[in-house]
């Protein structure tokens, strides 16, 4: 973007300036960044209902079937992205908006097969929408699906639900690395607060749609794929400040010596372990493009400091989906009625989503400048530790209702911009192949990890929640550790590479 489109738009630059400190060149690249994510997230959110209705439709018993699905599709997924982002010919903005384009066109799909589906077999007639009462109780009449049809239900409801849970990880994984690949150290800091706040409000937007027009049923696909077409078209106004270009960072290696020598093959172009611009060239131009699948999980093994990232947000999945568990066992045991719970679950959802949104907008910026990266990678981890000793003393839905919030808050606000700024220090190619694999395939070996780990212990402990909440604790300490580490390790590797921010 050139300085004479920047100094278009002082009132949106004076706009956002209410919010975070930004310059004027920044203003586009951080308003269409914003908007890539309000509207995935706007999408994902929308569909939600409908994809937790069609698992529930299915029966609770074939649930972690889906999970199991999810994480093979993610296992082929993972390394057809690489690829994609590795082919030279293919820029990799492109990519990305294909990316989200080949989810739109998916959910129009699934509208398709929806609509086209026997009501009495599988899916609720639109019809039926339209006689549904505004109450939650009404909308989802899931157990008006005969049970004998789930051979039929998985085809569709089952590829349904695990194509969404795909969406929402490879979506959001390739536009954070869209958007670090256009900023630095020093503008993330201050900016991806703001910039995760659009994911915020497309959440609390895309919740309240759907419940407000629950009646469309399968049609809210179309607004979802439309919402998808939004981000492709913004995600194509994320540009770098061509004002202020900077040179491509080096892909770091365990081969490494120490500091003083990655200093130097930074500062060296012709040295023996840096690569040549742009990085992807080496990896095309050396080895046959089927390889290029298995980038991604070279670039990880190769490099220490990706290894410990990929440990930091294993943990990371392995504590939020051990708390989700943990919150759907106690809610399940002390409030008894299924209005109840709904409710319940939709007013946790609502207040994380609201002071989510608050956070975003005038703190994290702030606090990741004046903290520093260590404080906000730890400051999730900790929360957690003292969530778990809450639930363990006190286990009933108030509590988990309290820690469930504060721990969100923390992460969203907190620590996940943080997470984000890990990647700032790294290349394109990282940036672009190894981070959608680790964001993606490790999230789900994650969840797979807590959801094994929770149903060995819950039938080992004969479902006591206050002695289940205590074998999370050594993870949450092991997660500070890797935390501390990798902030430090960050601070580093900023100060080698002279960027502005450490």
């Amino acid at each position: 973007m050139n300085t004479t489109t920047t100094n278009r738009s002082p009132i949106l630059h004076s706009f956002l300036s209410l919010f975070l400190t930004i310059h004027p060149h920044e203003t586009h690249t951080v308003f269409y960044s914003t908007s890539s994510f309000f509207f995935v997230l706007t999408a994902y959110f929308v569909v939600l209902p409908l994809r937790d209705e069609g698992a529930i439709s299915l029966g609770i018993g074939n649930i972690p079937g889906l999970f199991a699905g999810s994480l093979l599709l993610t296992l082929v997924a993972a390394p057809i992205s690489t690829l994609l982002f590795s082919l030279p010919n293919l820029p990799k903005p492109k990519v990305f908006g294909a990316f989200i384009r080949f989810f739109s066109a998916s959910l129009v799909l699934f509208f398709i097969l929806w609509v086209l589906s026997s009501p009495e077999n599988t899916f609720p007639s639109f019809k039926g929408f339209l006689n549904m009462s505004s109450t939650i109780k009404e909308d989802l009449k899931v157990e008006t699906q005969p049970v004998s049809t789930n051979a039929t239900n998985w085809d569709k409801h089952g590829w349904f639900y695990i194509t969404v849970a795909l969406l929402n990880l490879i979506t959001i994984s390739s536009t954070w690395a869209r958007v670090a690949d256009v900023m630095d150290n020093e503008s993330g800091s201050r900016l991806f607060g703001f910039i995760g706040a659009g994911a915020t409000f497309g959440q609390l937007f895309g919740s309240l749609f759907a419940t407000g027009l629950a009646w469309l049923g399968p049609y809210l696909l179309l607004f979802a794929s439309l919402m998808m077409e939004f981000a492709a078209q913004s995600s194509k106004r994320i540009n770098k400040d061509l004002s202020d270009p900077s040179e491509e960072l080096l892909p770091l290696r365990e081969t490494e010596v120490n500091q003083k020598d990655e200093i130097n093959q930074v500062d060296k172009s012709d040295s023996k372990e840096s690569l040549p611009a742009p990085p992807s060239s080496t990896i095309d131009s050396t080895r046959p493009r089927f390889w290029a699948l298995l980038d991604g999980f070279w670039l990880i093994w190769s490099s220490s400091y990706l290894l410990w990232v990929s440990l930091f947000l294993w943990l990371s999945a392995v504590t939020s989906s051990f708390f989700y568990f943990q919150k759907v066992t106690v809610i399940a045991s002390t409030v008894k009625t299924a209005t109840g719970r709904r409710r319940l679950f939709a007013q946790i959802n609502s207040f994380i989503a609201v002071f989510i949104l608050a956070g975003q907008l005038t703190l994290t910026g702030r606090i990741l400048t004046v903290a520093g990266i260590t404080i906000a990678l730890c400051a999730a981890p900790f929360t957690a530790f003292l969530n778990s000793i809450a639930i363990a003393v006190w286990p009933t839905y108030i509590a988990v209702a309290v820690s469930e919030t504060i721990r969100k808050v923390v992460m969203y606000v907190v620590t996940r911009p943080g997470r984000e700024l890990l990647f700032t220090v790294v290349s394109q190619d990282e940036k672009y192949k190894a981070k959608v694999c680790i964001d993606v395939l490790v999230q789900r070996f994650g969840d797979a990890t807590a959801a094994g780990m929770y149903k060995l212990l819950h039938s080992t402990l004969n479902g006591k929640i206050t002695h289940i909440s205590l074998y999370a604790l050594p993870v949450c300490i092991l997660w500070v550790i890797t935390g501390f580490h990798l902030g430090r390790r960050q601070t580093q590797l900023a100060k080698s590479q002279n960027l502005p921010f450490s």
